[in-house]
Protein backbone atom coordinates (compact mmCIF):
# COMPACT_ATOMS: atom_id res chain seq x y z
CA UNK A 1 0.00 0.00 0.00
CA UNK A 2 1.40 3.92 -0.48
CA UNK A 3 0.61 7.04 0.29
CA UNK A 4 1.98 9.91 -2.11
CA UNK A 5 2.26 13.55 -0.48
CA UNK A 6 2.81 16.77 -2.46
CA UNK A 7 4.15 19.85 -0.49
CA UNK A 8 2.72 23.17 -1.63
CA UNK A 9 3.82 26.45 0.15
CA UNK A 10 3.70 30.09 -0.12
CA UNK A 11 6.41 32.45 0.62
CA UNK A 12 6.28 35.48 2.53
CA UNK A 13 7.97 39.23 3.08
CA UNK A 14 10.70 41.81 4.24
CA UNK A 15 11.40 45.51 5.85
CA UNK A 16 12.98 48.77 4.66
CA UNK A 17 14.75 52.44 5.00
CA UNK A 18 15.52 54.85 2.68
CA UNK A 19 16.00 58.75 2.54
CA UNK A 20 14.76 61.53 0.19
CA UNK A 21 15.31 65.09 0.11
CA UNK A 22 12.17 67.53 -0.48
CA UNK A 23 13.72 71.00 -0.97
CA UNK A 24 11.72 73.84 0.88
CA UNK A 25 10.67 77.47 -0.88
CA UNK A 26 10.91 79.93 2.23
CA UNK A 27 6.68 79.04 3.10
CA UNK A 28 5.72 76.63 5.55
CA UNK A 29 5.83 73.50 3.49
CA UNK A 30 6.68 70.27 5.26
CA UNK A 31 10.11 68.56 4.62
CA UNK A 32 9.53 64.89 3.87
CA UNK A 33 11.89 62.24 4.31
CA UNK A 34 11.87 58.59 4.04
CA UNK A 35 13.16 55.63 6.53
CA UNK A 36 13.18 52.17 5.01
CA UNK A 37 14.24 48.89 6.62
CA UNK A 38 14.10 45.17 5.21
CA UNK A 39 13.44 41.75 6.89
CA UNK A 40 15.09 39.29 5.77
CA UNK A 41 16.39 35.94 7.37
CA UNK A 42 19.95 34.99 7.34
CA UNK A 43 21.06 31.50 7.59
CA UNK A 44 24.28 32.98 8.12
CA UNK A 45 22.59 34.54 11.44
CA UNK A 46 19.28 32.78 12.39
CA UNK A 47 19.28 34.12 16.05
CA UNK A 48 19.43 37.74 14.31
CA UNK A 49 15.67 38.32 13.52
CA UNK A 50 16.58 42.57 12.99
CA UNK A 51 15.42 44.69 10.13
CA UNK A 52 17.72 46.13 8.29
CA UNK A 53 18.10 49.87 7.85
CA UNK A 54 18.18 50.79 3.76
CA UNK A 55 18.71 54.05 4.15
CA UNK A 56 22.15 55.45 3.61
CA UNK A 57 23.18 57.86 6.01
CA UNK A 58 23.95 61.20 5.06
CA UNK A 59 26.02 64.14 6.68
CA UNK A 60 27.57 63.05 10.33
CA UNK A 61 27.30 59.61 10.66
CA UNK A 62 27.88 58.83 7.05
CA UNK A 63 31.28 61.09 7.51
CA UNK A 64 32.28 59.85 11.07
CA UNK A 65 30.29 56.35 11.38
CA UNK A 66 32.54 55.05 14.13
CA UNK A 67 30.66 58.31 16.51
CA UNK A 68 27.34 56.72 15.44
CA UNK A 69 27.22 53.09 14.64
CA UNK A 70 28.13 51.73 18.66
CA UNK A 71 25.26 53.47 19.58
CA UNK A 72 22.44 52.82 16.71
CA UNK A 73 22.52 56.22 14.99
CA UNK A 74 22.21 56.99 11.71
CA UNK A 75 22.10 60.76 10.16
CA UNK A 76 19.97 62.62 7.85
CA UNK A 77 20.68 65.81 6.43
CA UNK A 78 17.10 68.03 6.49
CA UNK A 79 17.17 70.81 3.78
CA UNK A 80 15.70 73.48 6.44
CA UNK A 81 17.47 76.79 7.18
CA UNK A 82 17.66 79.25 9.85
CA UNK A 83 18.35 82.41 10.36
CA UNK A 84 18.72 84.51 12.44
CA UNK A 85 15.68 87.61 13.48
CA UNK A 86 17.99 89.87 15.71
CA UNK A 87 21.75 89.60 17.24
CA UNK A 88 22.61 87.88 19.86
CA UNK A 89 23.98 89.28 22.23
CA UNK A 90 27.46 88.65 24.50
CA UNK A 91 26.89 87.17 27.29
CA UNK A 92 22.90 87.35 27.13
CA UNK A 93 21.38 85.40 30.65
CA UNK A 94 18.48 83.25 28.98
CA UNK A 95 19.34 80.11 26.39
CA UNK A 96 16.73 80.92 24.27
CA UNK A 97 18.78 84.28 22.95
CA UNK A 98 21.82 82.31 22.06
CA UNK A 99 22.96 79.20 20.10
CA UNK A 100 20.36 76.33 21.59
CA UNK A 101 19.77 72.88 20.59
CA UNK A 102 16.27 70.99 22.17
CA UNK A 103 15.18 68.11 20.11
CA UNK A 104 12.62 65.02 20.62
CA UNK A 105 15.03 62.71 22.18
CA UNK A 106 12.84 60.80 24.08
CA UNK A 107 10.93 57.88 22.61
CA UNK A 108 7.78 57.89 20.21
CA UNK A 109 5.88 55.21 19.00
CA UNK A 110 4.30 55.13 15.01
CA UNK A 111 2.12 52.65 13.87
CA UNK A 112 2.97 51.04 10.89
CA UNK A 113 -0.06 49.44 8.77
CA UNK A 114 0.29 46.06 6.63
CA UNK A 115 -2.10 46.59 3.63
CA UNK A 116 -3.90 43.96 5.32
CA UNK A 117 -4.88 46.02 8.56
CA UNK A 118 -2.25 44.20 10.41
CA UNK A 119 -0.66 46.92 12.36
CA UNK A 120 2.39 47.08 14.56
CA UNK A 121 4.46 49.79 16.38
CA UNK A 122 8.06 51.19 15.80
CA UNK A 123 9.49 53.61 18.14
CA UNK A 124 11.57 56.21 17.47
CA UNK A 125 14.09 58.70 19.09
CA UNK A 126 16.06 62.06 18.37
CA UNK A 127 19.49 60.62 19.18
CA UNK A 128 21.76 63.96 17.41
CA UNK A 129 21.65 67.15 16.30
CA UNK A 130 24.03 69.50 14.15
CA UNK A 131 24.29 72.14 12.19
CA UNK A 132 26.62 74.46 9.33
CA UNK A 133 26.87 77.14 10.63
CA UNK A 134 27.49 80.59 8.84
CA UNK A 135 28.90 83.88 10.37
CA UNK A 136 27.97 87.33 8.59
CA UNK A 137 31.76 88.40 9.43
CA UNK A 138 34.77 86.38 9.96
CA UNK A 139 34.99 85.25 13.64
CA UNK A 140 38.46 87.12 13.79
CA UNK A 141 36.53 90.71 13.25
CA UNK A 142 34.00 89.72 15.82
CA UNK A 143 36.39 88.72 18.19
CA UNK A 144 38.79 90.99 18.11
CA UNK A 145 41.32 88.60 16.77
CA UNK A 146 40.12 85.56 18.46
CA UNK A 147 39.33 82.31 17.34
CA UNK A 148 36.03 80.39 17.71
CA UNK A 149 37.00 78.80 20.90
CA UNK A 150 36.81 82.70 21.85
CA UNK A 151 33.43 83.51 20.76
CA UNK A 152 31.70 80.66 22.43
CA UNK A 153 31.76 80.08 26.59
CA UNK A 154 33.06 76.85 27.05
CA UNK A 155 35.21 76.47 23.77
CA UNK A 156 34.15 75.91 19.94
CA UNK A 157 30.89 73.92 19.29
CA UNK A 158 32.66 70.74 19.20
CA UNK A 159 32.83 70.78 23.08
CA UNK A 160 29.18 69.84 23.85
CA UNK A 161 27.52 71.66 26.59
CA UNK A 162 25.36 69.41 29.11
CA UNK A 163 23.45 67.27 28.61
CA UNK A 164 24.43 66.76 25.14
CA UNK A 165 27.71 64.97 24.07
CA UNK A 166 30.77 65.98 22.01
CA UNK A 167 31.51 63.51 19.23
CA UNK A 168 35.50 65.07 19.12
CA UNK A 169 34.43 66.08 15.46
CA UNK A 170 33.96 69.49 14.30
CA UNK A 171 35.16 71.74 10.73
CA UNK A 172 36.08 75.39 10.64
CA UNK A 173 36.62 78.44 8.47
CA UNK A 174 36.66 81.93 9.19
CA UNK A 175 32.62 82.38 9.01
CA UNK A 176 31.52 78.63 9.18
CA UNK A 177 31.71 76.25 11.89
CA UNK A 178 30.40 72.55 11.13
CA UNK A 179 29.87 70.36 14.40
CA UNK A 180 27.69 67.67 15.88
CA UNK A 181 26.30 66.61 19.27
CA UNK A 182 24.86 63.37 20.74
CA UNK A 183 21.54 63.59 22.33
CA UNK A 184 20.72 61.44 25.35
CA UNK A 185 17.29 59.88 25.78
CA UNK A 186 15.12 62.41 27.78
CA UNK A 187 17.79 65.27 27.36
CA UNK A 188 16.33 69.33 27.28
CA UNK A 189 17.65 72.28 26.18
CA UNK A 190 21.51 72.16 25.44
CA UNK A 191 23.06 75.60 24.74
CA UNK A 192 25.91 77.77 24.55
CA UNK A 193 26.55 81.54 25.73
CA UNK A 194 27.57 84.07 23.14
CA UNK A 195 31.03 85.86 24.73
CA UNK A 196 31.33 88.37 22.12
CA UNK A 197 27.89 90.42 19.94
CA UNK A 198 26.97 88.25 16.57
CA UNK A 199 25.31 90.99 14.30
CA UNK A 200 22.54 89.61 12.07
CA UNK A 201 22.19 87.61 9.91
CA UNK A 202 23.81 84.44 11.73
CA UNK A 203 22.44 81.09 9.84
CA UNK A 204 22.22 77.41 9.93
CA UNK A 205 22.72 76.54 6.67
CA UNK A 206 21.01 73.34 7.29
CA UNK A 207 20.86 70.93 10.43
CA UNK A 208 21.66 67.09 10.80
CA UNK A 209 19.78 64.69 13.05
CA UNK A 210 20.65 61.37 13.61
CA UNK A 211 17.96 59.01 14.95
CA UNK A 212 17.52 55.56 16.75
CA UNK A 213 15.01 53.19 15.81
CA UNK A 214 13.54 50.22 17.90
CA UNK A 215 11.33 47.96 15.27
CA UNK A 216 8.71 45.41 15.91
CA UNK A 217 9.92 41.72 15.76
CA UNK A 218 9.79 40.35 11.92
CA UNK A 219 9.20 37.09 13.05
CA UNK A 220 5.55 38.37 14.23
CA UNK A 221 4.24 40.31 11.31
CA UNK A 222 3.06 39.60 7.79
CA UNK A 223 5.18 39.87 4.59
CA UNK A 224 5.10 42.74 2.73
CA UNK A 225 5.55 45.77 3.90
CA UNK A 226 4.04 48.45 6.77
CA UNK A 227 4.05 52.19 6.46
CA UNK A 228 3.71 54.77 8.58
CA UNK A 229 4.81 58.44 9.39
CA UNK A 230 5.37 60.82 12.21
CA UNK A 231 5.19 64.26 11.74
CA UNK A 232 7.69 66.94 13.87
CA UNK A 233 7.03 70.65 14.26
CA UNK A 234 9.96 72.77 13.79
CA UNK A 235 10.89 76.26 15.19
CA UNK A 236 10.79 78.03 18.48
CA UNK A 237 8.96 75.96 21.51
CA UNK A 238 8.66 73.11 19.10
CA UNK A 239 10.32 69.79 18.11
CA UNK A 240 13.65 71.12 16.78
CA UNK A 241 13.97 74.12 19.06
CA UNK A 242 16.81 76.00 18.09
CA UNK A 243 15.88 79.23 20.41
CA UNK A 244 13.68 82.51 19.93
CA UNK A 245 16.62 83.78 17.34
CA UNK A 246 17.37 81.07 14.89
CA UNK A 247 13.96 81.43 13.01
CA UNK A 248 13.33 78.11 10.57
CA UNK A 249 12.24 78.36 6.76
CA UNK A 250 10.24 75.17 7.20
CA UNK A 251 8.35 74.77 10.19
CA UNK A 252 7.30 71.11 9.39
CA UNK A 253 9.24 67.77 9.24
CA UNK A 254 7.90 64.59 8.23
CA UNK A 255 9.31 61.00 8.35
CA UNK A 256 7.41 58.14 6.40
CA UNK A 257 8.51 54.64 6.95
CA UNK A 258 8.36 51.55 4.93
CA UNK A 259 9.34 48.49 6.89
CA UNK A 260 9.37 45.80 4.03
CA UNK A 261 9.23 41.90 5.71
CA UNK A 262 10.40 39.21 3.21
CA UNK A 263 9.72 36.09 4.85
CA UNK A 264 11.06 32.93 4.21
CA UNK A 265 8.89 28.72 3.98
CA UNK A 266 10.63 26.42 2.77
CA UNK A 267 9.84 22.26 2.42
CA UNK A 268 12.00 20.22 1.08
CA UNK A 269 11.23 16.22 1.13
CA UNK A 270 14.28 14.03 0.82
CA UNK A 271 14.39 12.45 -2.82
CA UNK A 272 11.37 9.38 -2.87
CA UNK A 273 9.53 10.80 0.27
CA UNK A 274 6.66 11.32 -2.00
CA UNK A 275 6.04 7.89 -2.03
CA UNK A 276 5.01 6.75 1.33
CA UNK A 277 4.97 2.87 2.14
CA UNK A 278 2.98 1.99 5.04
CA UNK A 279 4.32 -1.14 7.44
CA UNK A 280 4.71 -2.79 10.18
CA UNK A 281 6.44 -2.90 13.08
CA UNK A 282 9.75 -4.58 12.11
CA UNK A 283 8.54 -5.17 8.89
CA UNK A 284 6.33 -7.47 7.22
CA UNK A 285 8.51 -10.56 8.03
CA UNK A 286 6.83 -11.94 11.17
CA UNK A 287 3.57 -11.63 8.72
CA UNK A 288 4.98 -13.95 6.53
CA UNK A 289 6.83 -16.12 8.52
CA UNK A 290 4.53 -16.72 11.41
CA UNK A 291 1.39 -15.62 9.90
CA UNK A 292 1.05 -13.08 13.08
CA UNK A 293 -0.84 -10.15 11.87
CA UNK A 294 0.61 -6.49 12.71
CA UNK A 295 -1.35 -4.19 14.96
CA UNK A 296 -0.32 -1.20 13.32
CA UNK A 297 1.01 0.11 9.93
CA UNK A 298 2.91 3.72 10.01
CA UNK A 299 5.70 5.54 8.26
CA UNK A 300 7.06 8.38 9.59
CA UNK A 301 8.45 10.38 6.58
CA UNK A 302 11.09 13.34 7.55
CA UNK A 303 11.18 16.49 5.42
CA UNK A 304 13.10 20.01 6.43
CA UNK A 305 12.09 23.67 6.89
CA UNK A 306 13.25 26.75 6.51
CA UNK A 307 10.62 29.25 7.94
CA UNK A 308 10.64 33.23 9.35
CA UNK A 309 7.03 33.38 9.09
CA UNK A 310 3.66 32.18 10.42
CA UNK A 311 2.04 29.23 8.54
CA UNK A 312 -0.81 26.97 8.85
CA UNK A 313 -1.43 23.79 7.48
CA UNK A 314 -4.21 21.26 6.41
CA UNK A 315 -4.70 18.73 3.61
CA UNK A 316 -6.23 17.65 0.33
CA UNK A 317 -7.40 13.86 -0.34
CA UNK A 318 -7.15 11.63 -3.27
CA UNK A 319 -10.18 9.47 -1.11
CA UNK A 320 -12.09 10.36 1.85
CA UNK A 321 -15.01 8.27 3.99
CA UNK A 322 -15.92 10.75 6.37
CA UNK A 323 -14.51 13.73 8.38
CA UNK A 324 -11.98 15.68 8.11
CA UNK A 325 -8.93 12.62 7.66
CA UNK A 326 -8.03 11.02 4.14
CA UNK A 327 -8.48 7.82 3.48
CA UNK A 328 -6.68 4.72 1.51
CA UNK A 329 -8.73 2.50 -0.98
CA UNK A 330 -8.72 -0.99 -2.29
CA UNK A 331 -9.78 -0.51 -5.67
CA UNK A 332 -11.11 -4.22 -6.05
CA UNK A 333 -13.28 -4.51 -2.92
CA UNK A 334 -13.90 -0.83 -2.96
CA UNK A 335 -12.48 -1.05 0.71
CA UNK A 336 -11.75 2.50 2.00
CA UNK A 337 -9.64 2.56 5.58
CA UNK A 338 -8.87 5.65 7.10
CA UNK A 339 -5.61 7.09 7.70
CA UNK A 340 -4.60 9.52 9.95
CA UNK A 341 -1.62 12.05 9.30
CA UNK A 342 0.06 14.15 12.04
CA UNK A 343 2.95 16.16 12.12
CA UNK A 344 6.08 17.36 14.07
CA UNK A 345 7.78 20.32 13.63
CA UNK A 346 11.47 20.96 14.65
CA UNK A 347 12.64 23.13 18.45
CA UNK A 348 11.67 26.72 16.91
CA UNK A 349 8.51 26.45 15.85
CA UNK A 350 5.14 26.67 18.09
CA UNK A 351 1.55 26.13 18.06
CA UNK A 352 -0.69 29.03 19.07
CA UNK A 353 -0.25 28.83 22.43
CA UNK A 354 3.45 28.92 22.73
CA UNK A 355 4.05 24.76 22.66
CA UNK A 356 6.06 22.39 21.12
CA UNK A 357 4.58 20.91 17.90
CA UNK A 358 4.71 17.29 18.17
CA UNK A 359 2.21 14.85 16.11
CA UNK A 360 -0.20 17.40 15.79
CA UNK A 361 -3.35 15.74 13.77
CA UNK A 362 -3.48 17.40 10.04
CA UNK A 363 -7.01 17.55 8.74
CA UNK A 364 -8.84 18.95 5.46
CA UNK A 365 -10.47 21.67 7.01
CA UNK A 366 -6.95 22.93 8.90
CA UNK A 367 -8.80 22.66 12.58
CA UNK A 368 -6.17 22.41 14.91
CA UNK A 369 -3.28 23.54 12.99
CA UNK A 370 -4.40 27.01 11.97
CA UNK A 371 -1.38 28.83 13.05
CA UNK A 372 2.55 27.62 13.97
CA UNK A 373 4.72 30.41 15.24
CA UNK A 374 8.29 31.17 14.72
CA UNK A 375 9.92 31.99 18.01
CA UNK A 376 13.39 32.34 15.76
CA UNK A 377 14.11 31.76 12.19
CA UNK A 378 14.58 28.44 11.98
CA UNK A 379 16.94 27.11 9.04
CA UNK A 380 16.55 23.84 6.99
CA UNK A 381 15.61 21.92 10.55
CA UNK A 382 14.43 18.08 10.27
CA UNK A 383 10.79 17.89 11.20
CA UNK A 384 8.38 14.43 10.76
CA UNK A 385 5.17 13.59 8.66
CA UNK A 386 3.44 10.81 11.02
CA UNK A 387 0.61 8.54 8.56
CA UNK A 388 -0.46 5.51 10.44
CA UNK A 389 -3.83 3.28 9.94
CA UNK A 390 -6.13 3.34 13.07
CA UNK A 391 -5.12 -0.07 14.95
CA UNK A 392 -8.93 -1.37 14.57
CA UNK A 393 -8.66 -1.16 11.13
CA UNK A 394 -5.88 -3.19 9.95
CA UNK A 395 -7.21 -6.59 10.91
CA UNK A 396 -9.70 -6.09 8.36
CA UNK A 397 -7.47 -5.08 5.77
CA UNK A 398 -5.07 -8.45 5.81
CA UNK A 399 -6.76 -10.96 4.97
CA UNK A 400 -4.64 -14.50 3.85
CA UNK A 401 -6.87 -15.68 1.64
CA UNK A 402 -6.27 -12.46 -1.01
CA UNK A 403 -3.88 -9.73 -1.59
CA UNK A 404 -4.46 -6.49 -1.20
CA UNK A 405 -3.50 -3.47 -2.24
CA UNK A 406 -4.81 -0.22 -0.60
CA UNK A 407 -3.58 3.40 -2.36
CA UNK A 408 -4.25 6.92 -1.69
CA UNK A 409 -2.82 9.99 -2.69
CA UNK A 410 -2.37 13.05 0.46
CA UNK A 411 -1.33 16.38 -0.77
CA UNK A 412 0.44 18.24 2.65
CA UNK A 413 -0.39 22.09 2.12
CA UNK A 414 2.15 24.33 4.29
CA UNK A 415 0.07 27.58 4.04
CA UNK A 416 2.49 30.96 4.96
CA UNK A 417 -1.29 33.01 3.86
CA UNK A 418 -2.31 33.63 7.53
Amino acid sequence: MSVSTAIRWRTVGAFFLGACLVVPSLQAVAVVMDIDAVFEPDSAKPQKNEFINQTPSEGFCRQVPQACEPFGLFSLVTPIPFVANAPILANHTDPRQGGMARVPSEWREVRVTHESGDSKVLSIRIGGIGHESLLPRPVTEITNGGWWDELWEGGRWVYAPAPCQGVGRGTASGVGYNSFWRVPAGAGVCSKKALFDIPMSFKYQYFVFAYELRTPDPLNMLAGKYTGAINYTVGPHQDFDMGDVMIPADNQLTLNFSLDVRHTLKVEIPPGGTRVELVPEGGWQAWLTQGRKPSRLFRNQTFTVASSSRFKMHLECQYTQDGDNCSLREPVSGHVVPLNVSVTLPTGLTDATGRPVHRQPLRRDGSGSELFVPGLYVDRKPGSLHFEIPASEVAEMIRPERQRQYSGSVTVIWDSDV
